[in-house]
């Protein structure tokens, strides 16, 4: 099969990134697309996913959520912003692989470019795709798998049986690849302020960050925390982090939310943790066609009146019309785009989840008053003592 043409590499890979040579993009549908890599030199692959956002791929590449996922940045023009280590996201990167149309730089120190995060890493990256018409392509597709060859790695048939090959992302574990191994506590009794619980099934530093500037101490735990683990008595809520994978598979995080719900102390469920609440409630969870991946997602809040812009990274959906009726929970959000669940309430405890990341990290903050009654609900808790 004919190898697609080269793009000139002077004009996709800045010279302070590094041109690592010619490498490919190869979809399981038979789509190639061809660049220059610029990230490690090794080959990687699995779903492919598009994120609109034109900033806060530094967020993006160590947002725990895209593990086990190639990212598509459609904006044209990536890196030229300067990575910031006070904002990552977890302590390392862990997207498989990130397809840009350009790798910039505007900054001269390699150690603040997103290249060198890549790099350090072991993450492949490949410039020089057109990341419009390949957003165009999966949008008429739908979730595909792909895989980034190693730096002049040029057999396209065997990129494309490589893909073919991967594992299907329904089929795989991710949550236990990205969440830690041992609980740790941030901040202590004599603060003052309510303990917060977080699971943490692929959690964001920034969740931490706004729960702490609201006054509350946190505990994280691992994924296999029990309720006894959860529901100690010093704990004034619950948090179900974000996180990657399909949430058919957390069988026993789903038996971990119904604990929560039944004991009645605040809980609330961000993204993956939102779709555990919701299996836990009782409704079925079912995968998108392509994804919610952007900073720019309008979702309409029915109980509040009003709408917000959010920042999303997610496959799967609460499916609304299983919801059960006697469960206590309603729809309290919903996404402006294609009308998916995008929030849960209870209607008499203090129970709320989000689909989309309140912490805007990358995205905008419309939605930060999501922490603000959480917070405000585990501070009642305590001081009911």
């Amino acid at each position: 099969m004919t190898v697609p043409p080269l793009p000139d590499p002077a004009s996709i890979v800045d010279a302070r990134v590094g041109d690592a040579g010619p490498s490919l993009l190869a979809l399981a549908d038979g789509t190639v697309f061809a660049g220059r890599a610029f990230g490690a030199p090794v080959a990687a692959g699995g779903d492919l996913v598009v994120n609109t956002s034109q900033t806060g791929y530094q967020e993006v590449c160590t947002d725990p959520s895209y593990a086990g996922q190639v990212v598509v940045m459609t904006y044209p023009l990536i890196g030229n912003h300067g990575r910031l280590v006070a904002d990552d996201q977890s302590e390392r990167p862990w997207l498989r692989a990130l397809v840009v149309a350009n790798a910039t730089a505007a900054v001269v120190d390699d150690a603040a470019q997103i290249a060198a995060l890549l790099r350090a890493h072991g993450i492949p990256a490949i410039a020089g795709v057109d990341t419009r018409a390949l957003a165009r392509h999966l949008r008429t597709r739908g979730s595909v798998r792909a895989i980034v060859t190693a730096p002049r790695e040029m057999d396209r048939d065997a990129a494309v049986a490589a893909a073919r090959a991967l594992p299907r992302w329904e089929d795989e574990d991710f949550v236990s690849l990205v969440s830690p191994g041992a609980p740790r506590d941030l901040g202590d009794a004599s603060e003052g302020g309510p303990l917060v619980a977080i699971v943490d099934l692929g959690l964001k530093s920034s969740i931490v960050r706004n729960l702490r500037a609201r006054g509350a101490r946190v505990r994280v735990l691992p994924h296999t925390a029990t309720p006894a683990d959860v529901l100690r008595p010093e704990v004034h809520g619950v948090v179900l982090s974000p996180g990657p994978g399909d949430p058919a598979r957390l069988a026993e995080q789903v038996a971990l939310a119904r604990a929560v719900i039944a004991d009645g102390r605040p809980l609330l469920g961000i993204c993956l943790g939102h779709q555990i609440v919701g299996r836990a409630a009782g409704a079925e969870t079912r995968r998108l066609r392509f994804g919610h991946h952007g900073a720019n997602h309008p979702v309409r809040d029915d109980v509040r009146g009003i709408v917000q812009v959010t920042a999303q990274n997610h496959e799967v959906t609460v499916d609304a019309a299983t919801l059960p009726a006697g469960s206590g929970f309603v729809v309290s959000q919903v996404n402006l785009n294609d009308g998916s669940v995008e929030g849960l309430r209870h209607a008499t405890l203090p129970i709320e989840t989000v689909q989309y990341h309140p912490e805007g990290a990358p995205g905008p903050l419309d939605a930060l008053a999501v922490f603000d009654r959480f917070v405000a609900a585990a501070r009642a808790r305590a001081g009911r003592g």
